[in-house]
């Protein structure tokens, strides 16, 4: 209640500002309200979200320095109100030289729909792919420092705390489920990562904006957003079977290199991204393996083509994971294969706008479908409406064929 109260103080604020106070014309608030609900299209037609959201932009800029928050309210019919602070930092401007200090979401790479070097940012998870991607990536405690010299740029991330993807939570339609071979007891002892200058997380980005392309190479050495599951088990020493079983779920560091790419050729934009990922955990059937976790090496990567034609934008991505040094007890396949679709057409001026994106995955036959259509029925005001149709029985996709939703988001932009 505390916290709901200083968020509706603040915006009460914020909004009955007089004009004569030294933010003057300057400050710039925007945002937007929105209505989202969603309905299974199981029997019984039982909601799959209703949300309530208020998003506040509030920025000024001056010669040398400027700052940005983005607060944000979600209210639902299922669960407490969430309040949460999307960004807050300070800019600082020199000659070649900026400096953004505080709470920032930080988005590198080329690929649509998919992470690849794009690790800066942890995700929210909480509702899978399906949020606005601007929504999925949470904000990150961090000083970023970009020098710039004609038309390249190197930027350097230090991100002083650990932020972990968020997962959906008990009871959650969205939460994936496990296969143990007993009921597992689960031990969190291990799971926190202290915030230290130690256990701090470190990037570099080196890119080239030219005509001809554009160009990325990026490094990073930082903890893995997802933790690895490592479990104690318990024998019958008779049988040798499991009688019993401790999960200690464990985040663990990572190196990344990596870079991505796009290029227009005639008609068409190129675009590619790849990452090699060092020291990476999966979880293995192994009995000789102790704690079920293995380390090893992994590949990420993504070639693209984006044209029009007709009016109809469209764009295909095929995306491939791939597990070095592999051996049969992983649990992952050695390679998991992605492709992506996606066109869209706008009419009557744009007011109208007709979109389709495809995610199809080759290993299990599963696929998530999302066609949307939005409409600018007036000023600032803007209605969606769109369905979620997972295809299959397993896999990243299939294990949702439960899931499907048709969905209507009513926003108004300030």
């Amino acid at each position: 209640m505390l916290k709901k109260f200083i968020f509706i103080s603040f915006i009460t604020a914020i909004f009955t500002v007089p004009s004569y106070t030294q933010f003057g014309d300057e400050l710039r608030i925007g945002g937007y309200a929105r209505n989202y609900t969603g309905v299974l299209t199981s029997e019984g037609g039982e909601l799959s979200i209703l949300q309530n959201t208020l998003n506040i932009n509030l920025s000024k800029r001056g010669d040398n320095i400027a700052f940005r928050v983005n607060p944000y309210f979600y209210q639902y019919f299922d669960n407490e109100p969430e309040i949460g602070l999307r960004e807050a930092y300070l800019d600082i401007y020199f000659d070649n030289i900026d400096l953004r200090v505080g709470r920032q979401q930080i988005i590198w790479g080329k690929a649509d729909g998919v992470f690849i070097t794009d690790v800066v940012s942890p995700k929210d998870m909480r509702e899978f792919l399906l949020p606005d991607f601007e929504e999925i990536r949470m904000g990150v405690t961090s000083v970023k420092a970009n020098y710039y010299f004609g038309m390249n740029t190197v930027e350097a991330v230090w991100a002083p705390v650990f932020t972990a993807t968020k997962m959906p939570g008990e009871g959650s339609i969205w939460r994936p489920e496990m296969d143990f071979p007993v009921p597992p007891q689960f031990d969190h002892s291990l799971s926190d990562v202290k915030p230290s200058v130690e256990n701090s997380e470190i990037f570099l980005r080196y890119s080239l904006m030219s005509p001809s392309a554009d160009l990325e190479f990026v490094g990073g050495y930082f903890w893995y957003d997802d933790p690895a599951l490592h479990m104690e088990r318990e024998l019958d020493p008779a049988t040798g079977n499991i009688t019993g079983l401790t999960v200690s779920p464990q985040y663990h560091r990572v190196s990344m290199a990596g870079g991505s790419f796009s290029k227009p050729v005639g008609r068409f934009v190129l675009r590619g991204e790849g990452g090699y990922y060092s020291g990476r955990y999966f979880q293995t059937t192994d009995p000789a393996v102790p704690d079920a976790v293995v380390k090893k090496n992994y590949l990420h990567y993504m070639a693209g083509i984006d044209f029009t034609i007709g009016g109809v934008n469209l764009s295909s991505q095929f995306i491939q994971e791939y597990i070095l040094d592999y051996d049969a007890h992983i649990q992952n396949d050695e390679f998991e294969t992605t492709m992506t679709f996606m066109a869209n057409k706008d009419f009557f001026r744009e007011k109208l706008r007709l979109e389709l994106f495809a995610y199809t995955g080759f290993n299990n036959e599963d696929a998530l479908i999302r066609p949307k259509i939005t409409w600018d029925f007036a000023d600032a005001f803007e209605v969606l409406g769109g369905a979620n149709i997972f295809i299959g029985e397993e896999g990243r996709f299939g294990q949702y064929s439960d899931n499907d939703m048709v969905y209507i988001k009513l926003k108004y932009s300030f």
